[in-house]
């Protein structure tokens, strides 16, 4: 129990130093937040839990697929600021396509992953 208490700390810590950081500096918080810490946690939690790095390999190359998805957010949400839309109509269309975006994904992986 120990264990997963620590991690949910880590996790949260990250995420709130991310936006202290953001208040002081937006390029540096956006070099940090780009940078694949949850994917290096996750990658170390696996590993420490035993995982076969097989079993890493395959979320790894996972991750680099859907992370394609998530560009689309971080390219229309500024797009749709500048235009003059509102904070939260701009982050909730960002959103809606991002979904579609990962939704199309899902449906190409598992055809590819069920193909013969």
């Amino acid at each position: 129990m120990l264990y997963y208490i620590l991690k949910v700390i880590i996790s949260a810590l990250l995420i709130v130093a991310i936006s202290e950081i953001a208040k002081r500096s937006t390029a540096f918080a956006a070099l940090v937040a780009s940078l694949p810490i949850t994917s290096l946690l996750a990658f170390v939690w696996l590993h420490i839990e035993g995982a076969s790095s097989a079993q890493v390999a395959v979320l790894a190359s996972q991750i680099f697929w859907f992370v394609l998805p998530s560009l689309a957010l971080f390219l229309l949400l500024p797009l749709l600021l500048k235009q003059g839309f509102g904070f939260w109509v701009s982050l909730g269309l960002a959103v809606v396509v991002t979904a579609g975006g990962y939704s199309v994904l899902l449906v190409l992986s598992r055809r590819v992953l069920n193909s013969p």
